[in-house]
């Protein structure tokens, strides 16, 4: 049993507790302070500077020191061959300059014995320069008289094949020797032939064959040493020199006067194209480069001498069948895969940029007939080709465009392969041989009759594919049908009947359904213009595309439906502008327009069309009475309103939870607002009388049956149209009373507001919580 002392008792002890812990916790903190002091130091123990760390390494400062050296040393050595030379004898010339560069190059092979690599290789530099520096003073001295460029070519051969001999014997005497003499000795090698070439007089071929020529050997030399600065000097070259080589001998054999100009420049393509493929196949990691080059450069070289004897028009279809000659190589297995590769690529260039030749003939055959749009049944052309050329002029030496884009189409469709691109090269083959055969009838200049069918057949052939491009195509291709049509009214309603029918009888896809019901429309219109109607006449033709759109949309699914009805929608607006210049026709097509959107929403899926005929109703009936020229505002709302209110009703009687603003607000907004505001501008008493005894009775209608619409709007517009009529009244009286009169009376009312605020405030809550109570 648990002892519970007296309060009194239970206060001493918590006391005696409380005061236990304040004495404890003093001689803890006491003791942590002594230990604090013990532990920290009396003095800062002193922190040692870092030590400056250095901006730049031992061998870096050892480079700069020996380049610059070396630098400074040719300099001294150029300006006393340039300036000093002449102070001299020939034997103390020879002394000098022999003297100077056989020590310079002698000194290198007991530095690397040494370990000085860096030191040799910046002293055989020195010694290199002093070799050039002798080969000036020899010219200067013994054959000023000789051709400049002929004594270059001769010391920079010289001059190659020295540094490469000091360089193996260094490399034979010293170790591993040194890296600079080699790719020095390749650098100078890169000018003998070229500049052999100028000074034997040769020609712009025998220069482009010179530097071919030294690529070439720049590519054995890169293919024959393995890794290092030399072998990154022979690539270099190689590609330069190359490039510039290869640059001359496709402008040789593009702008070659004879064949046997073009000849020379094919052998030079052929020669470039050999470097390039020899140094794909033996150099797998720029086998894909060098090989597209090498197609490329074969390409040119086939095509040079053609080029140069057969006219104009044959140019690209020369180049491309050279291009597509290239193919033949990929079944050869001997052949790498690289290489392969790269002809391929190569072959694909060669193609791309013959359809790209052929692409503005494409552009005046599709865009050439919307010129028809301002000229229709203005006549029919001479031929098929005066017919797409209004605007657009046709493009010079365009005779081959359809067999350019053909060869491509049956390249595409026979030789790609793969899962991956065999579906993408059949629809890009699809779309150029589509390209081909409309581009037959301006190019061969066919009758416009003839034209006419070629398109018609194409467009039908198309269809029966019942592909998405093939779909597409055959839209593109009636469209230009359609717009060549134009020319002569026979031909217009021949032209759109069959398309119609055409697409009708492949409407089971969206593209063909859509497009049926707007040849339909176009039909309709070209009738009624065919037969001398008014525009307006000629709508309530067109109306019927609509009503058998939507007949149609019955028999079909999912988005061909749409499509459809879309189609139909769109037929029924041209018909809407065709009739507005005439407001009674134009009644009737949207009365019309209604009927058809109110057999449409019977469907239970199509509910939401019922709004749109609602509308059209309403616009119709808004147009008959502008057309009668009433200006009674209640005439255009109450036949909105009346509508409205009933099938709120309705909705009310199906879904008793509906709230009265959904179901009652936009009838009676639409019967009461308008009058409202006609009634404050009217000075007659008839329309307030009338629109205030019908607020009053929406008014009485809520109330009675708990409305909160009706309550709410039936007693503002009966609320405002009674200050409506009271207003002059109120006028009158307030003019009637002193100036201080309305200022004493508002005062009055704030203090009155004032004092009974809060018994307000709780009248107004009781107002709004019964208000919210209505539905």
């Amino acid at each position: 049993m648990t002892h519970i002392p007296p309060p009194a008792e239970e206060l001493r002890l918590l006391d005696a507790e409380l005061y236990r812990l304040d004495a404890r916790r003093a001689e803890l903190l006491n003791r942590r302070a002594w230990l604090v002091a013990r532990l920290r130091p009396v003095w800062p123990a002193p922190t040692a500077p870092a030590a400056p760390r250095p901006e730049a390494s031992a061998p870096g400062v050892q480079n700069v020191l020996l380049l610059l050296g070396g630098v400074l040393l040719t300099l001294a050595a150029t300006a006393f061959t340039l300036v000093s030379w002449g102070h001299l004898g020939i034997a103390g010339r020879a002394a000098v300059l022999g003297g100077l560069t056989l020590a310079t190059l002698a000194a290198p092979l007991p530095l690397l014995r040494r370990g000085l690599r860096s030191t040799g290789e910046t002293v055989a530099g020195l010694g290199l320069a002093l070799t050039v520096l002798d080969a000036y003073a020899l010219y200067e001295a013994g054959f000023g008289s000789a051709d400049g460029t002929g004594y270059a070519a001769a010391a920079s051969a010289v001059l190659a094949a020295g540094w490469a001999g000091y360089g193996r014997l260094l490399a034979g005497r010293a170790g591993p020797g040194l890296r600079l003499p080699l790719p020095a000795a390749l650098v100078a090698a890169q000018l003998p032939l070229p500049l052999a070439a100028v000074a034997w007089g040769a020609d712009a071929y025998g220069i482009t064959g010179a530097l071919l020529l030294t690529a070439a050997c720049d590519a054995v030399v890169a293919l024959r040493v393995s890794a290092g600065a030399l072998r990154v000097t022979a690539t270099v070259g190689a590609y330069g020199t190359g490039g510039w080589g290869v640059l001359a001998a496709g402008l040789l054999s593009w702008t070659a006067p004879g064949p046997s100009a073009a000849a020379r420049a094919a052998a030079l393509c052929f020669l470039a194209a050999a470097v390039a493929l020899g140094t794909a196949w033996r150099a797998p990691g720029v086998a894909l480069g060098n090989a597209v080059a090498g197609g490329l450069l074969v390409t040119a070289g086939a095509s040079a001498v053609p080029h140069a004897v057969l006219p104009e028009a044959w140019t690209v279809p020369v180049h491309l069948a050279c291009g597509v000659a290239l193919l033949a190589l990929l079944g050869v297995e001997r052949v790498p895969q690289g290489v392969r590769a790269g002809l391929a690529w190569a072959s694909g260039a060669v193609q791309g940029v013959a359809v790209l030749w052929a692409l503005p003939v494409v552009a005046v055959v599709l865009l050439g007939p919307v010129d028809r749009v301002t000229e229709v049944w203005s006549g029919a052309p001479g031929d098929a080709r005066e017919a797409v050329t209004g605007v657009l002029p046709w493009p010079p030496d365009a005779a081959s465009a359809p067999v350019v884009l053909a060869v491509v189409a049956g390249v595409l469709a026979l030789a790609v392969r793969g899962d991956e691109w065999r579906p993408r090269a059949l629809a890009a083959a699809t779309v150029l041989g589509w390209a081909a055969t409309v581009l037959l009838p301006a190019t061969l200049r066919l009758p416009y009759a003839a034209a006419l069918v070629v398109l018609s057949a194409v467009a039908a052939a198309l269809l029966a594919v019942r592909r998405t491009v093939a779909t597409v195509l055959a839209l593109l291709t009636s469209l230009v049908l359609a717009l060549l049509s134009l020319a002569t009214e026979p031909a217009t309603l021949l032209v759109i009947a069959f398309l119609t029918a055409l697409f009708a009888v492949a409407a089971r896809l969206p593209v063909p359904a859509a497009t049926a019901v707007g040849y339909a429309a176009a039909l309709a219109c070209a009738t009624g213009a065919a037969a001398g109607w008014q525009p307006q006449h000629t709508a309530l033709l067109v109306l019927l595309v609509p009503a058998a759109a939507a007949l149609w949309a019955t028999r079909v699914e999912g988005i061909t439906r749409v499509t459809v009805e879309v189609a139909g929608a769109v037929a029924g607006l041209v018909a809407v502008g065709l009739a507005v210049s005439d407001p009674p026709v134009l009644a009737l097509v949207l009365a019309l327009a209604g009927v058809i959107a109110t057999a449409t929403a019977v469907r239970a899926d199509r509910r939401q069309v019922g709004y749109a005929a609602a509308a059209l109703f309403v616009l119709a009936t808004w147009v008959r009475l502008a057309a009668w020229e009433v200006e009674t505002p209640e005439a255009y709302t109450l036949p909105v309103a009346v509508p409205a209110l009933l099938v709120g009703a309705w909705r009310r009687r199906r879904d008793p939870r509906a709230s009265s603003w959904t179901a009652y607000g936009p009838g009676l907004g639409a019967g009461l607002a308008p009058g409202l505001l006609a009634a404050w501008g009217d000075a007659h008493w008839q329309r307030p009388l009338l629109l205030g005894a019908a607020a009053l009775l929406v008014t009485l209608l809520g109330a009675r049956h708990r409305l909160q619409a009706p309550l709410v709007l039936g007693g503002s517009v009966l609320l405002l149209d009674a200050l409506h009529e009271l207003a002059p009244y109120l006028v009158q009286a307030v003019g009637a009373l002193p100036r201080w009169a309305p200022p004493a009376l508002a005062g009055l009312l704030l203090l009155a507001l004032g004092a009974t605020y809060e018994r307000r405030l709780r009248d107004v809550r009781r107002w709004r919580e019964a208000l919210g109570r209505l539905v």
